[in-house]
């Protein structure tokens, strides 16, 4: 096609600017363009050219498909388009009239719209001087209003200007009247205050005096007043004067020396405790102090130090004492103080502190006469008294009391303490002593009020538990070697052993106890008890107990193997000793599990800031290691168990066979003794299925390697001896693979972990088989199968393949030259690792093999 580049004149005519240099035959135009014509042209498209983003928008708005309306129109594409052929050419005035019909079209309406937007500007000014009148018009009327309103407001204040004058007068005059009452109030209050208070007429003095103090508030801006300055300090000075005054009242009745007064408290002793409510709070505290040391004078010296009532086997005495005296004070003192100063509460707390700071003192002199049994005898009692006191008492006190306010304890999180209650049945003496008391309340303020002093001397109670832990291993050990290991086929057999729950429910009962004695230190102690016994239980009862190897010098000749009769050889460890082993990472599995959660309960009793200090993974790594030890002494028995088979099948003259029957006495020998052995442990195994899978696992992979070095020791093999031994070969493969389910009536899928395992390790040792049946010649082709079936790179591995075919030393060294020749080179690079990787057939190709191969071997047979 001929590209001509055109464009429209004025009048619409359609005239070519150029053409290429082909004919004009096939559809152009052949007149030139005048220079005039030209430029017009040229100056149109300058003035039509648009931004692309007004193009765009342009776009947005009048959406359109035409041609023409494209930003990159191209007028010899369009032109091309409307006659692509000659014969086109035909209609062209056709074409032409619809164009100019179309530019008439667009004329019209853009003539139209010029015209429509003649008269805008003219109407738009006269829009604008037509608001700007109504606007100048609505300045005036507001100006109007304005005036008016100031007007109006001028006229308000004169009406109201003597009002205003008498609301003022008023106001000054009603203040001034309140100021005189209430100055009239506070001389006559004053005046009698005194004359009151020389009358100790204490009961009218306490309304009187919070009056005057309440009216004395409200002359605190006239104090610059002389009048009003000596009214006030008169008022102090009454208020000194009864302070002395009550005090001295107070230490009359109750005297510091000798006895309280046998008339009891009388109602003037009463109305003073109302008005020291409302003199200076150090006077109210002085009353109270006073009070209470008086009212516990008695206590200090009948439980002075040197007192027998004073030690800890008599400190129920003490208790007893309180609640007596607290009884004493309700009767004759209850209605003497207010109710708001809780003088029973304070006399309790003001005990607690006394108590605890002797008790301390007395401990500290005589530690060397602290029991296990007498100390927790002490601090049985004490909670219990503590408990009660949060029975009675809100402790509101606590914080204005004297003395320093113990400290908070944590909120008892425990879980063992629900079920305390008939679980821990001992039979041990002074059983009352060793139980765990009932958790306390969380909200108990007076929670180590008073235990708190035996903190400093748990470290008796701590070491009682280090001597019963190690009685208790000691008795552990005695009871397994006289009771002997767990019998198979018994109900104990390969179950948690009884004297591991004992361990634990002795922790948590010693655990529960001391949180309950103290969240700190002490916490700390016993729990580095529990670690050190924990760690003897692992060693002295789990791994102390477990089966010893032997070595067994002896060994299965071929003839005895071909020979033996299934199920004559017995397995190294007895069926006894193999219940055992189970037992053991039974229990080991269970107190990895126990520790956990002890460590867990640890961390919620203790203090917060020692928690980080709570940490039993050292010992929980220490049941993992007789955990695995134990898989380890399963694999290796009845690994050692198979040796013997595997040792036959590498002496057996492979060379000289002659067709390829069953499978050899050496597999079924290793199927016995994995009949033997798998069952048993499976079942003693069936509470921790995680670690039976481990153990086939191990096995495995202890057995398939040790299968394939022997596979090496069997020279020279022969093409009808490498059968045999690939059907051997599959046979166990078979058996591996149904491993976790031999023997059973439950037929349970193998896990897929450990399938592949089988297949991968099996299926190599398939593979070296198959190489051995290949010929070596041409030896191109073997060392290229080599390569393809077995993916290995490692030359002594192929010497052994050439060693199991009986090739002489000469052709081996053209192989091994020929093979390190056909390797592939390994790819460089940092991802290129030490070894060759190739690809293996698959399990599914090999299978099918292997049944082509069996099919095989029973033709020859039959």
């Amino acid at each position: 096609m001929v590209v001509v580049i055109s464009t429209f004149t004025a009048d619409g005519h359609v005239v070519p600017s150029a053409h290429s240099n082909s004919s004009l035959s096939t559809g152009c135009f052949g007149t030139m363009m005048e220079e005039d014509e030209l430029e017009f042209v040229e100056d149109l498209d300058a003035i039509l050219h648009l931004t692309p983003e007004v193009q765009l928008a342009i776009e947005q708005v009048f959406p359109s498909q035409d041609p023409l309306d494209r930003a990159d129109f191209n007028a010899v594409e369009y032109i091309n388009t409307l006659f692509p052929t000659e014969q086109s050419l035909a209609n062209i005035d056709e074409v032409v009239n619809k164009i100019r019909l179309k530019i008439r079209r667009l004329d019209d309406n853009i003539r139209t719209v010029v015209r429509g937007q003649t008269n805008v500007g003219q109407d738009g000014r006269q829009a604008l001087e037509e608001a700007q009148k109504a606007i100048q018009q609505l300045f005036g009327k507001i100006k109007d209003i304005k005036d008016k309103a100031e007007k109006s407001e001028q006229m308000v204040k004169e009406i109201t200007r003597d009002i205003k004058q008498l609301d003022h007068a008023k106001r000054h005059l009603t203040t001034s009247i309140t100021t005189l009452n209430h100055l009239h109030m506070l001389a006559g209050g004053v005046d009698s205050l005194e004359a009151m208070t020389r009358k100790r007429q204490y009961g009218e003095v306490a309304n009187l005096l919070q009056g005057v103090v309440n009216v004395l508030e409200h002359f605190q801006k006239y104090m610059g007043i002389p009048q009003i300055r000596q009214l006030s300090e008169r008022v102090k000075a009454a208020q000194s004067e009864l302070g002395t005054q009550i005090l001295a009242d107070f230490d009359e009745a109750f005297p510091s020396q000798g006895s309280k007064r046998t008339g009891g408290p009388s109602m003037v002793l009463r109305d003073a405790c109302l008005v020291a409510n409302v003199l200076d709070p150090r006077i109210k505290q002085e009353i109270i102090k006073k009070f209470i040391r008086q009212h516990l004078s008695e206590y200090l010296v009948l439980f002075q130090e040197n007192q027998d009532v004073a030690w800890l086997d008599k400190i129920d005495r003490r208790y007893a004492w309180i609640k007596r005296q607290l009884v004493d004070y309700e009767e004759k003192y209850g209605r003497m103080f207010p109710e708001e100063w809780c003088m029973t509460e304070r006399i309790a707390v003001e005990f607690c502190h006394i108590t605890r700071t002797e008790l301390a003192k007395l401990m500290r002199t005589r530690a060397r006469e602290i029991e296990v049994k007498l100390l927790l005898f002490a601090i049985q009692r004490t909670t219990n008294f503590e408990g009660l006191l949060a029975k009675r008492f809100s402790g509101s006190t606590l914080n204005a009391s004297p003395g320093k306010r113990p400290e908070t304890p944590l909120e008892p999180t425990n879980p063992f303490l629900e079920d305390e209650s008939g679980d821990d049945n001992a039979s041990e003496k002074d059983e009352d002593l060793d139980r765990p008391k009932k958790p306390k309340a969380p909200d108990n303020p007076f929670h180590g009020i008073i235990s708190k002093c035996f903190e400093p001397h748990l470290y008796v109670y701590i070491e009682s538990q280090d001597k019963n832990l190690g009685e208790l291993i000691d008795r552990f050990v005695a009871d397994f070697r006289a009771q002997g290991p767990p019998k198979a086929g018994t109900e104990d057999g390969g179950a948690v052993l009884p004297s591991c729950a004992d361990l634990f429910v002795y922790y948590k009962k010693c655990m529960v106890q001391c949180s309950q004695l103290s969240t700190g230190e002490p916490m700390i102690a016993l729990t580095t008890i529990f670690q050190k016994y924990l760690r003897e239980y692992a060693w002295k009862i789990l791994s102390g107990n477990l089966p010893k190897t032997t070595t067994n010098s002896g060994g299965l000749t071929i003839t005895s193997l071909l020979k033996e009769k299934e199920g004559s050889e017995v397995a190294k460890f007895t069926t006894d000793e193999l219940c055992l082993i189970c037992s053991v990472l039974s229990t080991a599995e269970y107190c990895l599990a126990t520790t956990q959660q002890l460590e867990e309960k640890l961390k919620e009793k203790v203090d917060t800031s020692l928690m980080e200090r709570i940490n039993l993974t050292a010992e929980m790594d220490t049941f993992s290691t007789v955990i695995s030890n134990s898989i380890q002494l399963l694999v290796q028995d009845l690994d050692a168990a198979c040796d013997p088979a595997l040792t036959a099948m590498s002496k057996m003259p492979w060379q000289s066979v002659e067709h390829v029957g069953d499978q050899s006495p050496y597999v079924t020998s290793v199927i016995v003794h994995i009949k033997q052995n798998v069952p048993i442990i499976r079942d003693n195994l069936a509470a921790t299925r995680k670690y039976f899978t481990q153990f086939c696992i191990k096995f495995t992979n202890s057995f398939i390697p040790k299968f394939i070095n022997h596979l090496f020791r069997c020279k020279p093999v022969s093409m009808v001896g490498a059968e045999q031994l690939l059907l051997d070969t599959h046979s166990l493969k078979t058996v591996l693979l149904d491993l976790p389910s031999i023997g059973s009536q439950v037929l349970r899928k193998a896990p897929a972990s450990y399938t592949k395992i089988v297949v991968k390790g099996m299926t190599r040792a398939e593979m070296i088989l198959k190489v051995v049946m290949a010929p070596h010649e041409p030896s191109v082709v073997f060392v290229d199968n080599y390569i393809k079936l077995l993916a290995d790179g490692n030359p002594e591995t192929f010497q052994k393949i050439l060693d199991m075919k009986g090739l002489k030393r000469s052709e081996q060294n053209s192989m091994l030259e020929l093979f390190r020749q056909r390797l592939p080179t390994p790819p460089s690079g940092p991802d290129s690792g030490p070894s060759l990787s190739f690809s293996a057939p698959t399990p599914e190709q090999e299978s099918s093999r292997i049944r082509k191969l069996e099919k095989l071997i029973k033709k020859r047979i039959q």
